[in-house]
C-alpha cells in the first residue's frame, strides 16, 4: 500500500484544517455549551463540496476518494466533533446508500440537492427496542397502490430536526423477517411527518439528536431505495462505510486531545520545570502518538480497499474500534495530563472526553465490532 498522500489528498488536509480553525474553532466550546447547531459552517462546508466528498461529478458531488474523504473527517474532528459528525452522516450514510441502490429518478429528485449542500441528510433506523437488534424493528410501512403509508417512530436520528431529507427504515413484511424491511428517503415536510424528543447528550451537543414520528405518512412508491425487502442489506452497506467516518471522527478527537495535552505540558511548570520535561508526561504522548498512527493505517486500510471496491467489513470494524477506543483513552489521559485544569471547561480537553465516548457506541458498538471482526476472520 502507498502511504504517500497524493496531491489531492494533501490539498484536502490543507484547505479542510483552514476552515476548521477559522469557522469552527472559535465557537466551538460555546456552541457546545448552548447546544446550538453549526447551521452556517455547514452551509459553508456545502458549498465547499464537502457534504458530497465521494460523489460522482455527475451527481454534483465532488468526486473524490475516500482517503481524502476520512482526512476531511479527522480535520474537522480534530476542532469540533459535532460538525464531524454530521458531515459524516450526510455523507456516509445518506449520499452513499442513494448513489449505490437509489434509481436514476432518486439520484435526480434527492442526490443532487444532497450532494450540492442545498439540502441536508439523515439517517433513521433505531428505535426504543431496536438498536443493536435492528432485525427488531417496529415501524411499518405498508403498501396501498402507489404509495406506502407510513407508521412508526426512531429514535438517536442525528441531524433529525435539522435535516431536509431522511432514509427511513420500516417493515414491509413482518413474515419475512430482516428480508421484509424496506427503506424509504422521506423529505422533511411530509404529511404526518414529526419531529419528537430532542436528546439533551453527553458530547457532541452542537449536532442534535433527536426521535422522529411517523403518522400515517403517504409515501411515493418511488421514493422507495432499492427494492422491497432490501432495507437491512442497504442499512449494513451504509454502516459498514459509515464506521470508516466514525473511526476517523474518533482519530480526529484524539489527535486534538494530544494536541492539547502537548501545548498545555509545555507551559504548565511545576517542581522547576514544564511538565514535557518529566518522563511520565513523555510516556503518556509516546502511547498517545503511537495508537494515533496505528488508528490512522487502520483507516486508510479500510478506505483504500473501498475506493478499489474490495470487502472492507472487517477493515471497518476493526478502525472503528480501534480508533474509537483510542480516542476515550487519549482523550482520559489528556485531561490528566491538564490536572486541576483539565476538569473545568475554560481547557478543550473535558469536551474532548465527552465527545470521544459516543464513537464506542455508535453506528456499531465496540461489542458489535468484535463480533462483526470476529466473523469475519473465523469465515461465519
Amino acid at each position: 500500500m502507498d502511504f504517500q498522500a497524493t496531491e489531492t489528498q494533501q490539498m484536502v488536509r490543507v484547505t479542510i484544517r483552514e476552515f476548521a480553525e477559522a469557522e469552527l474553532a472559535p465557537g466551538a466550546a460555546e456552541r457546545d455549551r448552548t447546544e446550538e447547531f453549526p447551521t452556517q459552517a455547514i452551509r459553508k462546508l456545502g458549498k465547499l463540496g464537502y457534504l458530497s466528498v465521494n460523489v460522482a461529478e455527475k451527481y454534483g458531488g465532488a468526486g473524490l476518494d475516500m482517503v481524502s474523504y476520512v482526512i476531511a473527517i479527522e480535520e474537522l474532528a480534530r476542532v469540533d466533533a459535532s460538525a464531524s459528525v454530521i458531515v459524516s452522516v450526510h455523507n456516509s450514510l445518506v449520499c452513499f446508500p442513494i448513489e449505490k441502490f437509489g434509481s436514476e429518478d432518486l439520484k435526480e429528485r434527492f442526490l443532487k440537492p444532497l450532494a450540492k449542500g442545498d439540502v441536508l441528510g439523515a439517517f433513521s433506523l433505531s428505535e426504543t427496542g431496536s438498536g443493536s437488534d435492528a432485525g427488531a424493528m417496529t415501524a411499518t410501512a405498508v403498501r396501498k397502490g402507489d404509495k406506502y403509508i407510513l407508521n412508526g417512530s426512531k429514535n438517536f436520528v442525528t441531524s433529525g430536526s435539522n435535516c431536509d431529507y431522511v432514509i427511513v427504515f420500516a417493515v414491509t413484511d413482518k413474515s419475512k423477517g430482516s428480508r421484509g424491511t424496506s427503506a424509504f428517503i422521506v423529505p422533511k415536510d411530509t404529511p404526518g411527518f414529526s419531529v419528537g424528543k430532542k436528546e439533551i447528550k453527553l458530547g457532541i451537543r452542537s449536532s442534535d439528536t433527536v426521535s422522529l414520528i411517523f403518522e400515517d405518512c403517504e409515501i411515493p412508491v418511488e421514493n422507495r431505495l432499492g427494492e422491497e425487502g432490501m432495507g437491512f442489506k442497504i442499512a449494513l452497506t451504509a454502516l459498514n462505510c459509515g464506521r470508516i467516518g466514525v473511526a476517523a471522527q474518533a482519530l480526529g478527537i484524539a489527535q486534538g486531545s494530544m494536541e492539547a495535552a502537548i501545548r498545555y505540558s509545555k507551559e504548565r511548570r511545576q517542581f522547576g520545570k514544564n511538565i514535557i520535561d518529566f518522563q511520565a508526561t513523555k510516556f503518556k504522548i509516546a502511547r498517545m502518538g503511537t495508537e494515533i498512527e496505528a488508528g490512522r493505517l487502520l483507516i486508510y486500510s479500510a478506505a483504500n480497499r473501498k475506493d478499489r471496491n474490495e470487502n472492507y467489513i472487517k477493515e471497518a470494524a476493526m478502525a472503528k474500534l480501534f480508533c474509537s477506543e483510542t480516542a476515550v483513552r487519549t482523550a482520559l489521559e489528556a485531561v490528566q495530563i491538564h490536572g486541576g485544569y483539565g476538569y473545568i471547561k475554560e481547557y478543550p480537553v473535558e469536551r474532548y472526553l465527552r465527545d470521544s465516548k459516543i464513537t464506542t457506541i455508535y453506528e456499531g458498538t465496540s461489542e458489535i465490532m468484535h463480533l462483526v471482526i470476529a466473523a469475519q476472520i473465523i469465515g461465519k
